[in-house]
Parts: C-alpha cells; sequence; structure tokens
C-alpha cells in the first residue's frame, strides 16, 4: 500500500542546496548535521578536485568553501568556479583573514567568515548569501 500523497508538501519549494569544502571530516560532519537540521540540503566534499561545476545548483544554493584545503586553495578554487560559470553565493571560512584575503574573495563575489564559528555567524552567513538581492 503507498502512503499518502501530501499535496501541500509537493507545493513547498525545494530547500537551499549548501555544499561544504572542507578536509576536515570532523568539521564537515557536524556542518552537514547542523544544516540540515536548520532545513537546507548539504552536501559535502573533502577537496576541491572531487567538484563537478555540472553538478552543483544552478540557483537556490551556496558554497562555503574552507581557505585551507590541500592541493588548492580555497579562494583559487572559487576562482576556477567562477571561470566555469559558477555564480553560488561563496563563503570562504578560514581563520586570520589578511585584507588581501578579503579584497581578493570580495573581487571573486565571495564573503569571509573567521574561524573558529561560533554561534550562529555561519548560518547567518548563508541566509544573508541566499537572500534575494533587491
Amino acid at each position: 500500500m503507498c502512503p499518502p500523497y501530501d499535496i501541500a508538501a509537493s507545493n513547498r519549494p525545494a530547500p537551499p542546496t549548501v555544499v561544504v569544502i572542507d578536509d576536515d571530516t570532523a568539521l564537515l560532519g557536524a556542518l552537514k548535521f547542523d544544516l540540515e537540521l536548520e532545513g537546507f540540503r548539504v552536501e559535502t566534499h573533502t577537496a576541491g578536485n572531487q567538484l563537478r561545476p555540472e553538478r552543483l545548483p544552478t540557483d537556490n544554493g551556496c558554497l562555503v568553501i574552507d581557505y585551507r584545503l590541500p592541493g588548492l586553495n580555497g579562494l583559487e578554487l572559487l576562482r576556477r568556479l567562477r571561470d566555469r560559470g559558477v555564480s553560488l553565493p561563496a563563503i570562504i571560512i578560514t581563520s586570520h583573514p589578511t585584507k588581501s584575503l578579503l579584497a581578493r574573495t570580495s573581487g571573486l563575489g565571495g564573503s569571509i567568515i573567521e574561524k573558529p564559528l561560533l554561534g550562529d555567524v555561519l548560518l547567518s552567513g548563508i541566509r544573508s548569501a541566499l537572500a534575494p538581492t533587491t
């Protein structure tokens, strides 16, 4: 027997997708858990080379990228994604960002949130990044 069809559920928009790239698997797991509790769909990757731009959401999504990734830093990953046409809002997470890093990230249309990720600073940043611009 099939479960009853929920008409209201079929009319709801899909939740935003947050794509998190960080080589710290413990942090990835914690962020995935927290963000899913907040209603987001979450994809995680431990390295930038795991991302396939053609598989990323084209809208209703956000990138959260650790700056210190093995092989390819988060800013370079964001630059490559932008070069491939990925326009999703992006947040770089890092400890002790320099003025230069802030400027380069902003130049790629991203923002920086400083680690440690205390309170709801990342959640607020994601919501802000996903907010429609008027």
